[in-house]
């Protein structure tokens, strides 16, 4: 599996529209004034990417099955900190202001949501869950896939607040008991 950064102002509209209220007018302004750090961030977050694509898509091939796609692509937005989707594309949404070094990590969530889906529809979906089941199985899978283990955590060594500063506070409880 390899992952492409690009810019898709189109990509990004269709998100902008289904998740927030901001105008088509507001969302062209933005584009227009951070076209050069856009650009700037496709750069960065492809290089940093590249430091851990093969060994990242081995890792989670070995312990979660082989890809759905050999080829993802991440769209960098002007508007949303990360989007992933429920399998049914090869796209995931980062936003372009992230620390591109730092960012692995939340790449990597977003990329393993898909692969989730994947997996469950191609080998469960007698299972007759539904979409929200599946995604809320797939963050927990997600969460666990890039915190947990040993080998995942060589990949963004500096994370050692991950256990307790994430977007999972009801883990939290279970930690604690």
């Amino acid at each position: 599996m390899k992952l492409y950064f690009e810019i898709d102002k189109e990509y990004d509209w269709q998100c902008t529209k289904k998740f927030t209220d901001i105008s088509k007018k507001e969302f062209d302004l933005m584009y227009s004034n951070l076209q050069e750090p856009l650009e700037w961030s496709v750069v960065e977050f492809q290089k940093n990417w590249d430091l851990i694509n093969d060994q990242f898509s081995e890792y989670i091939g070995k312990t979660m099955g082989t890809w759905q796609n050999d080829l993802y692509i991440c769209v960098l937005s002007v508007i949303h900190h990360g989007i992933s989707n429920w399998g049914k594309s090869n796209k995931i949404v980062r936003g372009w202001w992230e620390n591109p070094y730092k960012s692995r990590k939340v790449t990597a969530h977003e990329l393993t949501i898909p692969h989730y889906f994947y997996l469950y529809r191609k080998y469960y979906s007698d299972r007759n869950l539904t979409d929200g089941q599946i995604w809320a199985l797939a963050e927990i899978a997600a969460f666990a896939l890039t915190s947990k283990t040993n080998e995942v955590k060589n990949f963004w060594p500096w994370d050692i607040e991950y256990d307790i500063n994430h977007n999972y506070p009801i883990l939290l409880i279970y930690k604690m008991n």
